[in-house]
């Protein structure tokens, strides 16, 4: 019978040799006798199909070789699966954070669109998220293999599980009800160690701050800009504006500012729960920030407008313009360029100490954070 030898052969190849011939013969036999039990119902020799059928019936050869040969017949088991799982969710995780900063970093640190940075980013990703799977993929099918497991398996401590409960959408802000373990029903457990309110993910504040600030810092550094040029309608002319020197002598100092901003916020996206550090942090940034922005209304001269015609107004603003009488003239002004320059600068002295105002109650909300811890 030819097609009992084609199967048998196929099924051979993927069978271990020492164990091959026993496995083979004990095939045989159970091929035979579905034959013969056929034969005698049907009372005639099978025809091939018949044959066929019988054979799709005890199924393909790589399916009945896995059955005989033994050992793990998935990549990962159900017992592996859980720590497969948990691996692959945090290793994306930092893959793709890492992409994130070598991003950022390469449009701080060179000339760089901002579309080249993040095309270079998702390829990144991408390329290290497929390494990441198959390596875990890999330790997992070798622990199924020859068995072994490493001691955190084994021998873990409840006090250690703080860490798994990254893996909890809810904590990201990807779904689940938010409830803390207070409003939790009775004997279910605390899923989060910080407090979640409203469904509100603890580190969101942080993340959005994350974003805008690196948005703010690629355009900072040239990476895009805006679509207009700087050019733009100033009362009834088209007028085209110009930094003054104070941002070529406080480039650094504000890229290093912003970046260790994003440095705080990214703490605050991967541990949420360490107030007290991340307040402490953003006290020092706070400081930071005020001492630019009393810099920059030391300076004074902060823009140059400049017309069709090759006029030339500063925009100069002050401590001197913070009074309200200065506000109210604004509304007397004309619409030539010089009283358009000098009604931005009034308006932009205010926004300036709004601010500085702002980053003084933050400062003094991260001090309460330090004291109460939270």
């Amino acid at each position: 019978m030819a097609l009992i030898g084609q199967y048998l052969d196929a099924v051979a190849a993927q069978l271990p040799t020492e164990k091959r011939e026993d496995i083979v013969a004990e095939l045989r036999e159970l091929i035979l006798s579905r034959f013969e039990a056929r034969e005698d119902e049907l009372g005639r020799p099978l025809t091939e199909a018949e044959q066929e059928a019988i054979l799709q019936e005890i199924g393909h050869p790589l399916v009945v070789a896995q059955r005989y040969a033994g050992g793990p017949d998935s990549l990962v088991g159900p017992e592996l699966y859980p720590y497969w799982l948990f691996a692959v969710k945090a290793g994306l995780f930092i893959v793709a954070a890492v992409q994130i900063v070598g991003a950022l970093a390469a449009l701080a640190g060179g000339p760089q669109t901002f579309g080249q940075a993040i095309g270079q980013a998702f390829s990144g990703f991408f390329d290290g998220a497929l390494v990441l799977i198959g390596v875990i993929t890999a330790v997992a099918w070798s622990m199924e293999r020859w068995g072994g497991k490493p001691r955190w398996m084994t021998e873990w401590r409840v006090k250690d599980l703080h860490a798994f409960t990254l893996a909890d959408p809810a904590r990201w802000g990807l779904g689940g009800s938010g409830k803390t373990g207070a409003e939790a029903p009775a004997g279910r457990v605390k899923p989060l160690a910080v407090k979640v309110s409203a469904g509100k993910w603890p580190g969101s504040d942080a993340l959005f701050s994350l974003i805008f600030t690196g948005l703010f810092v690629a355009w900072w550094v040239g990476a895009w800009q805006w679509p207009w040029g700087g050019a733009f309608e100033l009362g009834d002319q088209l007028v085209t504006v110009s930094g003054a020197p104070v941002w070529t002598a406080l480039f650094a100092p504000i890229l290093a500012y912003a970046l260790a901003q994003m440095a705080v916020d990214l703490l605050g996206v991967i541990r949420p729960d360490m107030v007290r550090l991340r307040a402490l942090l953003s006290i020092g940034l706070g400081v930071a920030g005020l001492a630019l922005v009393w810099t920059i209304f030391q300076w004074g001269h902060w823009f140059d407008l400049t017309s069709a015609d090759g006029a030339v107004a500063q925009v100069r603003g002050g401590l001197d313009l913070l009074r309200w009488e200065t506000l109210d003239g604004v509304d007397q002004l004309g619409r030539s360029l010089s009283e358009q320059a000098q009604v931005l600068g009034t308006v932009l002295s205010f926004v300036l100490a709004g601010i500085g105002l702002t980053m003084v109650f933050a400062i003094l909300g991260d001090l309460a954070k330090v004291a109460r811890g939270r």
